[in-house]
């Protein structure tokens, strides 16, 4: 049985008083600004504290989630049982010669602008990346032609035993969206990436161009969990909600995006209920009209409010 109080105070001891909290709202910590709270939240800052995180975890039998930073994840309002670990003083980015070393805390898209400071070449598909390291290195996160597994060299790892272990390039077995990370469920302490020598102007002007088209064309004024459904095969997922007419609809202050159908936002005081309805009610007309089942590309989690 979890013995949230037992397992509360054994954090404290580890991590000191500040670094461990109870009921802690996902609200904040989210990119959506929703969700209800965890009943334990821990941010180490060192490795050997993400260790012995686990280890408590194991010991007390609790549910534990790794939490990024909130992007592609939609949290219940009934919260999250057990303990949630976040790494926000685990961030860190550094380069020595053509290597980036970023903790994995850290957002992609900042060890992509370190990189361009650096003159290096490798990570520019990573600067709309709304991703931290970990994430990252997790789903082999890509965008605009460019994958992590072009220039990943080795991570750090803690496994579900609480062992830090290294694995290197050949032994992540990246895929699209898929890594043995995932797999295996380790946590990822930081990430070591190979780049190559550059221009600055033009690592600079093909950061600017990727920019522009995600600005261009996502909803970044409102809170949300970016891209909600992955693209079914031989289908655009925005163009069959659009051609639903299912944009400006939703429930509550959660509505599809007038700007981009493939995108939910929260337009002020959306609830993680309003915004599961209206994903049921996206996949529900697509399927209706077009005979497509819709999968969710985001992460749900939690439990409901009662």
């Amino acid at each position: 049985m979890m013995n949230i109080e037992e397992a509360y105070k054994k954090l404290r001891d580890i991590c000191g008083t500040d670094l461990v909290s109870m009921h802690e709202p996902m609200s904040r910590h989210t990119l959506t600004k929703m969700g209800g709270t965890a009943d334990l939240f821990v941010t180490p800052k060192t490795y050997e504290q993400a260790a012995e995180i686990v280890k408590i975890q194991k010991e007390y039998g609790l549910p534990f989630m790794q939490l990024g930073n909130g992007s592609n994840l939609i949290v219940r309002d009934g919260g999250v049982r057990g303990l949630v670990m976040h790494f926000k003083n685990l961030s860190s980015v550094k380069v020595e010669g053509k290597t980036v070393t970023a903790q994995g805390g850290a957002n992609i898209k900042d060890a992509s602008e370190c990189a361009l400071s650096y003159e290096l070449t490798g990570l520019e598909f990573a600067c709309g990346i709304p991703g931290t390291i970990g994430g990252a290195m997790v789903m082999n996160a890509g965008a605009y032609g460019g994958e992590v597994k072009d220039v990943i060299d080795h991570v750090t790892v803690v496994t579900p035993e609480a062992e830090i272990m290294t694995l290197y390039r050949n032994e992540l077995e990246l895929g699209y969206r898929q890594s043995i990370i995932s797999k295996k469920k380790y946590i990822v302490l930081e990430a070591v990436f190979q780049l190559a020598p550059g221009e600055k102007e033009t690592i600079k002007g093909k950061m600017q161009e990727l920019t522009f088209q995600r600005e261009s064309k996502q909803p970044l004024e409102y809170p949300s969990v970016g891209s909600v459904f992955k693209r079914p095969p031989g289908h655009f997922a925005g163009k069959l909600i659009q051609d639903s007419g299912l944009q400006g609809k939703g429930f509550g202050d959660a509505e599809v995006s007038t700007k981009h159908a493939g995108f939910i936002v929260n337009k002020g005081e959306a609830t993680a209920t309003d915004y599961l309805q209206t994903i049921d009610l996206v996949r529900r007309t697509v399927k209706e009209n077009f005979g497509v089942e819709l999968e969710l590309e985001a992460k749900v989690v939690g439990e409901e409010k009662q």
